[in-house]
């Protein structure tokens, strides 16, 4: 049996039911969905994911509004981040937080849970917003690369938890971070904006090759240009397909290789969109 885990970062979850994210739900029902951005207070938050269970079981993926285990946590700092996963499947344990990170700034960006899948194993899916960070902005800047430095801590206990016959891992996510230039529209002229610097992109190639994580989208893709999962708000970026991959499902190698199958599902047109993002979804044969 497979299961698919989406990945979507919202820009504003009220917004984004405003422009009816209602509708993909209902058509789409993954076993696994990881949202970021999700930016409102917690009793904002609760209706909508009610009418997300609703649509759950109108579709026919559950039987029941509460079989749709809700996990989330509102940064507080009002109006950034937020980060939300919903599971079809049994969540065993839940944890709220990167490591010795505790400040404001840093809350609502890391969420884990464990997960059991059909057959009886138990995987632990991370839901994370990376920060933006800023060239221009030496503070944004350093809150960055702390949190990628402590992402770098705990990906490797959960490297060694499933070397170790432990659970397997998949941190999903909007990372902040286009890799290579095949990630990238405009490779050269962004060389020097945060999102493509050498430094942040050096994070990666050390998730890949020094953790053995895996980015399983573009192993399954293969060295193809993007496809992207983020087009700017400005000028006609959507239209021109200038994008960014930013969004990613690092798996760690045996759960990569049980993936299947990926989907972008990009809006067919700019005023069809819900997000400046599109939600990246991947299918396992777990």
């Amino acid at each position: 049996m497979s299961i698919s885990i989406t990945t979507a970062n919202l820009n504003g979850i009220r917004a984004a039911n405003r422009k009816h994210v209602g509708q993909w739900v209902s058509e789409h029902t993954p076993n696994i969905w990881c949202m970021q951005e999700v930016r409102a207070p917690q009793s904002e938050i609760d209706p909508i994911l009610d009418d997300f269970a609703s649509r759950y079981v109108a579709a026919g993926a559950i039987e029941q509004e509460d079989q749709l285990t809700r996990m989330n946590e509102v940064c507080r700092i009002k109006g950034r981040a937020g980060v939300a996963l919903l599971s079809t499947l049994p969540v065993v344990d839940m944890r709220y937080g990167l490591g010795d990170l505790h400040e404001d700034v840093d809350s609502g960006r890391w969420i884990e849970a464990d997960i059991q899948t059909p057959e009886g194993y138990t995987i632990t899916v991370v839901c994370v917003y990376v920060h933006a960070g800023n060239v221009d902005d030496e503070v944004k800047m350093t809150q960055k690369y702390r949190f990628l430095d402590a992402m770098v801590v705990r990906m490797r206990e959960l490297r060694d938890i499933a070397a170790n016959g432990g659970n397997q891992a998949v941190l999903c996510g909007d990372f902040n971070i286009a890799h290579t230039p095949i990630d990238i529209k405009n490779a050269k002229s962004n060389e020097k904006n945060s999102g493509f610097l050498p430094q942040e992109r050096a994070y990666i190639d050390r998730w890949l090759d020094e953790l053995e994580f895996v980015d399983v989208m573009r192993n399954l893709a293969g060295d193809i240009q993007g496809p992207y999962t983020w087009w700017s708000q400005r000028g006609r970026a959507f239209d021109n397909n200038t994008g960014w991959r930013i969004d990613y499902q690092f798996a760690t190698p045996e759960l990569a290789e049980a993936a299947r199958g990926w989907r972008i599902d990009k809006a067919p047109s700019y005023d069809m969109r819900w997000s400046d993002h599109a939600p990246l979804t991947i299918e396992y044969q777990v």
